[in-house]
C-alpha cells in the first residue's frame, strides 16, 4: 500500500514537472523543473528495484547535464526576446511537426498491447548472489551490445558536432607544435653550470636569446640570486 502511494506521488510530480519544463517562460525555471523531474524519475527507479539506474540518473543528468545547462543559461545572458522574434515565421513548421508526433504517439497508444507472457517475468526467480548492477551489465554487453554501441556512436557524433559548431579560430593564439617538441634536444632547453663556492652565479640564457647579464655590470643579479 505504501509503495503504491509513493509511486502515484512520484509519478504525479514527474508529470507535472515535465509539463512545466515545456510551458515555463523562463529557461532557468525550465531547467529547475527538469532537475525535479529527474529526481522523481530516480525515485521511481528505486521503487522498481533499479538502484543503479537511479544513481546514474541523479549523478549524470542532475549532477552534470542539468547543472551545466543551468550555469550556461545563467552566465551567457541570452536575449530571449530576440530569439522569440522568429517564432511566427517558423510556427507553421513547428505545428506540423507537433501534429505528426501527436499522430505517432496516438497510434502507439491505440496499438499498444501487453505481451501474453509478460506476467511471467515477475515470477522468474532472481539468481542468488547476482546484484542488480551485474545483471544490467550482463544484458547491456551481451544481448543489447549493438544498440549500446550505436547510442555511444550517436553521442560521439553529437559531441564532435557541438565542438565544431562552437569552435572559433582566434588569431594570435599560441598553438602547440608537436613536431618541434619531438625534435627538441636536451641542449636546447637544459644548460649545465658548474658553480664554485663563494664565486656567485651568473644568469645564463640560450644562444638565441639576449646576451647574458654580467654580474660585474649589474650587481643586482648577484643579489637576486642570493635571495
Amino acid at each position: 500500500m505504501i509503495a503504491a502511494i509513493a509511486f502515484y506521488v512520484f509519478a504525479g510530480i514527474l508529470l507535472a514537472a515535465s509539463c512545466m519544463v515545456i510551458t515555463a517562460r523562463n529557461p532557468v525555471h525550465s531547467v529547475l523543473f527538469l532537475i525535479l523531474a529527474f529526481i522523481n524519475a530516480a525515485a521511481l527507479f528505486v521503487l522498481a528495484g533499479a538502484e543503479f539506474l537511479a544513481m546514474v540518473l541523479v549523478i549524470v543528468y542532475v549532477g552534470a547535464v542539468a547543472v551545466l545547462f543551468l550555469f550556461v543559461v545563467m552566465m551567457l545572458d541570452v536575449d530571449f526576446a530576440a530569439l522569440r522574434e522568429g517564432f511566427q515565421r517558423y510556427a507553421p513548421l513547428g505545428l506540423t511537426i507537433g501534429f505528426i508526433l501527436m499522430i505517432e504517439i496516438g497510434l502507439m497508444a491505440v496499438n499498444w498491447t501487453i505481451a501474453p507472457a509478460a506476467h511471467l517475468a515477475t515470477m522468474v526467480p532472481i539468481p542468488a548472489g547476482l546484484p542488480n548492477t551485474n545483471a544490467l551489465g550482463d544484458l547491456i554487453y551481451t544481448r543489447y551490445m549493438f544498440p549500446f554501441e550505436l547510442v555511444a556512436l550517436l553521442l560521439l557524433v553529437a559531441m564532435i558536432g557541438a565542438i565544431v559548431l562552437t569552435h572559433t579560430d582566434r588569431r594570435g593564439a599560441r598553438r602547440q607544435n608537436i613536431r618541434a617538441q619531438h625534435d627538441r634536444e636536451v641542449g636546447d632547453t637544459l644548460t649545465m653550470v658548474t658553480m664554485k663556492l663563494g664565486e656567485g652565479a651568473r644568469r645564463i640564457t640560450p644562444a638565441t636569446a639576449a646576451p647574458a647579464i654580467d654580474p660585474a655590470v649589474d650587481p643586482a643579479v648577484d643579489k637576486e640570486i642570493a635571495q
